[in-house]
């Protein structure tokens, strides 16, 4: 009889594991999705990755948010395809040694980011503004990156890897919000 109260106190557990595993790879499999919408740029192209990375942190909260960036670089080290198509890269783990490496290895913090400021505030402004910090630490993160391994020039460094993605981290950072306030309405 105590295996079968066990049991059925360990259903309940089973559950919310499986449905945050659930939440986290989905957000992995987003994030790889978006990194194939791509626009070509050299040395970072343009995509839709760090709308997913925030969208992951404001809906999956700061852990699970992270977690699931986490998941992502897992498979792309693994050497799944889910980094971003560029030009002469390399596939696997070795993708974060090169020029898009800083901006890959922000993704847990720019959820992380996202999700902490969400999970206090969950006005339009706090998601709008969490959202943008989300991906300023993302480009910050990847400039730094540019500068310290391939471009020695911090200020091209923050010019070619980070204020060249100003206007398009706009449109995503409004993206993603509408996005979070849609699925929003229907929880």
């Amino acid at each position: 009889m105590q295996n079968i109260k066990d049991f059925a106190l360990s259903l309940p557990l089973r559950n919310i594991l499986a449905n945050t595993w659930f939440q986290v790879i989905s957000f992995a499999a987003l994030t790889a999705v978006s990194a194939q919408i791509a626009f070509p740029a050299k040395p970072v192209p343009f995509t839709f990755q760090t709308a997913v990375v925030v969208l992951a942190g404001a809906m999956l909260g700061a852990k699970k948010g992270a977690y699931s960036q986490m998941t992502y670089l897992l498979l792309g080290v693994a050497g799944l395809p889910v980094f971003a198509p560029v030009p002469d890269a390399v596939p696997g783990f070795l993708r974060l040694f090169g020029p898009t490496g800083g901006y890959l290895l922000a993704f847990p913090l720019g959820a992380l980011i996202t999700g902490l400021i969400v999970e206090k505030h969950g006005s339009y402004f706090a998601v709008v503004s969490a959202m943008f910090l989300g991906n300023i630490a993302i480009l910050v993160s990847g400039a730094l990156y540019l500068d310290l391994v391939f471009v020695h020039d911090l200020k091209n460094s923050l010019l070619l890897g980070g204020a060249v993605f100003s206007l398009w981290t706009v449109v995503k950072v409004f993206t993603a919000s509408a996005i979070y306030f849609s699925l929003r309405k229907i929880k």
